[in-house]
């Protein structure tokens, strides 16, 4: 009987290597987290253009940063914290609403299928969100991140991201009844 495969190394242990310069490791780190990455981004700042000038500066970030990981935390958590911090300056940045939001992204946050017009409504007011708060959406609906897990990926705690979420679902609510915030 042969020896069992080898699995694959943890986020936090490639982090660890990327600390030290192992640029295989920030290769294998770049390979698995790309799509999500992009997906990400570009949920949060509607366009591809912006979504991957922040992913690219996002891994430009955690090359130069790595030695700042912290073993306590999930790889995982460590990367999406840098990922949306970079999204969030680049929103800031370009100060203008994003262009959009996909249907998956629609029916994870409405939590079915809403009509074409229910989904161009859904649309219309998560552009209205604030940077932080549609980063927020975007993690626990889209990724379907826990609230501790965004909590980390955020800085905060766990109640600023409940708060966080219960004034964007207000937020949503007035904009789809068509009232004032």
């Amino acid at each position: 009987m042969g020896r069992p495969p080898d699995r694959p190394a943890s986020d936090a242990t490639l982090l660890r290597r990327v600390a030290r310069g192992d640029e295989p490791a920030f290769a294998e780190l770049v390979r698995r987290h790309e799509a999500r990455f992009f997906r990400v981004a570009h949920r949060i700042l509607g366009d591809d253009r912006d979504a991957e000038d922040a992913v690219q500066l996002a891994y430009l970030r955690v090359f130069r940063k790595a030695s700042e990981y912290r073993a306590e935390w999930a790889g995982s958590t460590w990367l999406y914290r840098v990922l949306t911090n970079v999204c969030i300056d680049v929103w800031r940045k370009r100060r203008r609403q994003p262009v959009g939001c996909d249907d998956r992204e629609i029916e994870a946050i409405a939590g079915e299928a809403p009509s074409r017009s229910a989904r161009m409504d859904l649309r219309r007011a998560l552009v209205r969100l604030p940077a932080e708060m549609r980063t927020v959406v975007v993690l626990r609906f889209s990724e379907d991140l826990s609230y501790r897990d965004i909590a980390r990926a955020r800085g905060v705690t766990v109640n600023t991201i409940k708060t966080q979420l219960g004034r964007a679902k207000k937020i949503l609510r007035a904009e789809l009844e068509g009232g004032e915030r």
